[in-house]
């Protein structure tokens, strides 16, 4: 299998997408990976940041019982057995990312770097190999801020965190994203003091109102943020890191980096193939094509994408109805869903209210709490709203920051892809008690102002009265 159909280089959710996509189409397909297979998603991110994620939730469940009557108690924490279940989760995962399975769906995999040696051709292990297209699909990889001794002080990423058999005496996170801020509430939930440093807001992207709900708890489970600060120096002494923020010097057990991802295309030879970059990432067209129009670029190596498992399994299907049916495709990712895994979970899509008022100038925000949902009562759950913005009667955003926001925000995704009314939505039979009524209560607002209160509807009811039998 030297000259092929589909040639995939890298082995995460975005190429293992189009590798078995293409395969099981009939296509001849090798894919490339140079490391573990499943990526960072499967080894270093989605799964195990969620599995351990899961286990400090369990732990404040056991410090908050007393909401509902129930004594509570401290949770005893073997760190150990902890990472052991995530360890267990991945592995639970693992065969369905395998070289085994891939190999039996008709895929040749090898393992090594690959290297472009022309427009359509690759090199790997010695080998060179020729494809009618070739999809990119390395990946990215943690960026490190150039902090003055950062590199000597010695730090984990998430490709190292998860090594960990002893919980940290006091963590220092360094960045406040999506990745910073779970890490910093689950270590802080497993027994670890824990210090989170930004420079500017936490999750300086959403929406502030929501920020300020996760911002309360965070420093409710006892977090200390420092935000607005800027590191101007790291070292270590003996056993203890330390970053220094102008006069102050902060001390720590361990140092998480959480500073942002970077394209992972080092030593690809981009050039031999005629592929150009920005510097950060690999530039594509709509259709996900780069510059040489036989090699796609996928997940977040592309310019412009989102950093998201889901957007590269969305890439892999823009590029399978291109090279494999010959169809036109186009990625569209202003409505592309995302989430936080912080307890309360922040899940938005669409334009913030900021967003929108730039964008059209003349919107409608409507906010729903969630303390008048009777199933929050009943969970203890009051905490948080779902804002939706509208613009000339139609959704354009909306933010749910709250107890499963991760599952609320799924209907909005529908209704903004699909521009589905509101009237459909307002008017939805929901089973009782539970928190999707968020939604409903949210849309069913927009005509609730319309309708009560309005004295020409008032008018048009008296008159209709008069004339009913």
């Amino acid at each position: 299998m030297t000259h092929v159909d589909l040639i995939v280089i890298g082995a995460g959710a975005a190429g293992l997408s189009v590798a078995s996509g293409a395969a099981q189409m009939g296509a001849r397909v090798v894919l490339i990976e140079a490391g573990e297979m499943g990526g960072d998603c499967l080894n270093h991110g989605c799964v195990p940041s969620k599995a351990l994620i899961a286990a400090a939730a369990t732990a404040q469940v056991m410090r908050d019982a007393g909401r509902f009557g129930i004594a509570p108690v401290v949770p005893q924490v073997d760190f150990a057995a902890v990472m052991d279940h995530v360890a267990d989760v991945i592995a639970g995962i693992a065969p369905h990312d395998s070289q085994e399975r891939f190999e039996g769906l008709g895929v040749r995999v090898i393992r090594g770097w690959a290297r472009f040696t022309g427009p359509q051709s690759v090199e790997v292990n010695g080998e060179t190999l020729h494809a009618r297209r070739i999809v990119i699909a390395t990946g990215s990889r943690p960026f490190v801020p150039p902090v003055p001794g950062l590199a000597d002080a010695g730090y984990l990423a998430n490709e190292t965190i998860f090594s960990l058999r002893t919980c940290p005496s006091h963590l220092l996170v360094l960045g406040g994203g999506p990745i910073g801020v779970e890490l910093a509430q689950a270590f802080r939930r497993l027994g670890a003091e824990v210090t989170l440093i930004q420079s500017g807001s936490i999750l300086a992207r959403e929406d502030p109102e929501a920020v300020e709900v996760v911002r309360t708890a965070l420093i409710g489970d006892g977090v200390t943020l420092r935000e607005g600060v800027h590191v101007d120096e790291a070292g270590r002494d003996g056993d203890r890191v330390w970053l220094r923020i102008g006069a102050d010097r902060i001390e720590g057990s361990h140092l998480l980096v959480a500073t942002g991802r970077r394209a992972a295309t080092d030593g690809l030879g981009l050039d031999a193939a005629g592929i150009t970059g920005d510097g950060k990432c690999i530039v594509t067209d709509r259709r996900l094509r780069t510059a040489n129009r036989r090699v796609f670029a996928v997940g977040d190596i592309v310019a412009g994408a989102p950093s998201f498992t889901h957007v590269a399994g969305y890439h892999a299907g823009v590029v399978i109805r291109q090279t494999m049916l010959g169809l036109p495709a186009r990625a569209d990712h202003t409505k592309i869903p995302r989430v936080t895994y912080v307890a309360p979970e922040l899940a938005h899509i669409g334009l913030t209210e900021d967003e929108a008022r730039k964008a059209h100038g003349d919107v409608r925000v409507i906010r729903q709490p969630y303390a008048d949902i009777d199933r929050a009562r009943t969970d203890r759950a009051e905490a948080g709203f779902l804002k939706l913005v509208l613009h000339r009667g139609r959704p354009v955003g909306v933010t749910i920051v709250g107890k499963e926001a991760g599952e609320l925000i799924a209907p909005w995704v529908v209704a903004l892809a699909s521009r589905t009314r509101l009237s459909v939505l307002s008017g939805l039979v929901l089973p009782y008690p539970t928190l999707s009524d968020l939604g409903k209560r949210a849309a069913g607002a927009y005509f609730s102002d319309k309708l009560f209160g309005n004295p020409w509807v008032e008018r048009a009811v008296r008159l209709i009265q008069r004339v009913l039998p």
